[in-house]
């Protein structure tokens, strides 16, 4: 692992080790701790080579919050940093950051900064921190641009911060992937922040009721209580119990736009920041009025698609074959004549078809499909057969790995999961598509017996014969495409139940599943 404090040397080592590398950056100020580490964790399974930042940016703190304070741990964050993986740390001086300018950058007018939406900062920490976000902004958007990372991680407490970057990049075009990741706590629930080191064991104590205030706003909710008002009097009330807790606020937002909402139509977030002695703490939890997701994934042939299909069934959700889609633009491009290397044309492409399921089609179409297989057109083609030759299997993963094809699809797949109630199966649902699905579920099997399972297919289908040996060595090769693939690799998500369907039937595998989901069901009530 190499430090780096210079921007030369950060750029002159990503110039000569990336080479075509996927790079995963993680930015920090340091202090690191366990939710640091799940980041780490994160990026290191994801890319090739790993980025952390440690910088504590002055920029981003107020006149009399804690810049000099701020705990400053190198050598210890090197050792962590070192055992999860990381490649390279980023520490540079705030006059290296800031060439020219005083040591507390943020007093100086003669800056350039990026400036949020005031929309968006003038709300919940914005009220109280004058210039913070304008600050994280700023430096975000310089490490971004000197980085140049594929994937840039970010935990899910800092709320209002993930939500002005995902904006800040959409805005600005960066071409980088935001990967919001999962608040970790304590086992008391309290979430790991660098400046829980300046409480006491008394006010760790009390510190607990941050969690347990955001626990009683969720069962209010789950009573079917949606509105603002008794969303937010359920956490003060718990917030009261602990007179040593000094509210700032509660608030119940949209957690893309953080527009303050009056009820919860399909997401709200409940915010909080309180004092505990001379200690800011935030805390969110996220509350989503829809049906329960439950996400499928796996390599080719475990039988996602079989099993999808029959939970759907048996819980009366909506089946969403991921896959299927995936195929049918493959067909097209095949159909099209398009070279599956020129993606200029397959953007193209792919951003004007229309795909359509079952339930959307015209009735003659449908009645004219096998109703026990999916039923999917591609601009008005049935291509509920088509998508399953042999020639579409060995272009699919090509085609899915291009960005602009799953960028298309994720949005299409993402608008019909909105309200919930379906069964979704693919490669990268529960890690990309519905990362916040109620259920993971992550099928698997040998290449042998995916291979077996996929020549039975072709005999069924009446297709050519096609022997054992060139179906396993086609199974591994997509599987290495698509667990090495730039956006949204082949993974099994940290929260995945894992199922080996080897010597088990479809049915044991379903009713598994359906059971799952109820438990599920019957503890969130």
């Amino acid at each position: 692992m190499r430090l780096f404090t210079t921007t030369a040397g950060l750029r002159c080592y990503l110039e000569r080790h990336r080479l075509g590398k996927k790079v995963g950056f993680v930015p920090t100020m340091g202090a690191l701790h366990a939710g640091h580490l799940s980041l780490l964790q994160r990026a290191r399974g994801e890319n090739d080579i790993v980025i952390v930042s440690i910088f504590v940016n002055p920029l981003q703190f107020g006149p009399t919050e804690d810049f000099q304070q701020y705990p400053r741990y190198l050598a210890q964050d090197q050792q962590l940093c070192e055992q999860a993986g990381v490649d390279a740390i980023f520490a540079p001086t705030a006059e290296e950051m800031f060439p020219g300018q005083p040591l507390l950058a943020r007093e100086t007018t003669g800056y350039t900064q990026v400036v949020p939406p005031a929309s968006m900062t003038s709300i919940l920490c914005g009220r109280s921190r004058t210039g913070h976000f304008q600050g994280v902004a700023t430096v975000v958007t310089k490490l971004l641009n000197l980085v140049q990372p594929e994937r840039a991680y970010f935990g899910q407490k800092d709320a209002q911060q993930l939500a002005i970057i995902q904006r800040l990049v959409a805005d600005l075009n960066i071409p980088v992937e935001i990967v919001a990741c999962p608040i970790v706590r304590e086992a008391s629930g309290l979430a790991y922040s660098s400046r829980n080191q300046y409480l006491t064991s008394e006010q760790k104590e009390q510190a607990q009721v941050l969690y347990r205030s955001l626990q009683q706003a969720q069962k209010v909710f789950n009573l079917g209580n949606r509105d603002r008002a008794g969303l937010v009097e359920a956490v003060k009330t718990q917030l009261a119990t602990v007179s040593d807790i000094e509210v700032e606020y509660v608030e119940l937002i949209h957690p893309t736009t953080l527009e303050l909402l009056d009820k919860v139509d399909e997401a709200g977030l409940i915010a909080i920041a309180c004092r505990v002695g001379s200690t800011r703490l935030i805390d969110n939890l996220l509350l989503r009025n829809r049906q329960p997701i439950v996400a499928i994934d796996g390599p080719a042939g475990a039988g996602k698609s079989t099993i999808a299909r029959l939970v759907a069934q048996e819980l009366g959700l909506i089946y969403l074959d991921s896959g299927a889609m995936y195929r049918a633009v493959t067909w097209l491009v095949l159909q099209s004549g398009i070279p599956v290397e020129d993606e200029v044309a397959i953007a193209e492409l792919v951003s004007q078809c229309q795909i359509q399921f079952a339930e959307d089609q015209p009735q003659a179409l449908r009645d004219r499909q096998e109703s026990s297989k999916p039923q999917i057109s591609i601009n008005g083609h049935d291509v509920t057969q088509a998508i399953r030759s042999l020639e579409v299997t060995a272009q699919v993963s090509a085609i899915a790995a291009q960005l602009s094809v799953r960028r298309e699809l994720l949005t299409q797949q993402q608008h019909l999961g909105k309200k919930g109630g379906v069964v979704a199966e693919g490669r990268d649902i529960g890690t990309h598509v519905f990362p916040d699905a109620e259920l993971k579920i992550f099928l698997t099997a040998s290449v042998q017996e995916r291979a077996r399972r996929r020549q039975q297919d072709f005999k069924n289908q009446q297709h050519e014969d096609v022997s054992l040996q060139q179906l396993e060595q086609a199974i591994a090769e997509r599987d290495a495409k698509d667990s090495t693939r730039a956006f949204a690799p082949l993974r099994k998500a940290d929260d995945a139940i894992s199922i080996q369907t080897d010597g088990v039937t479809i049915a044991e595998v379903t009713n598994q599943i359906v059971t799952l989901y109820n438990q599920k069901l019957s503890r969130s009530v």
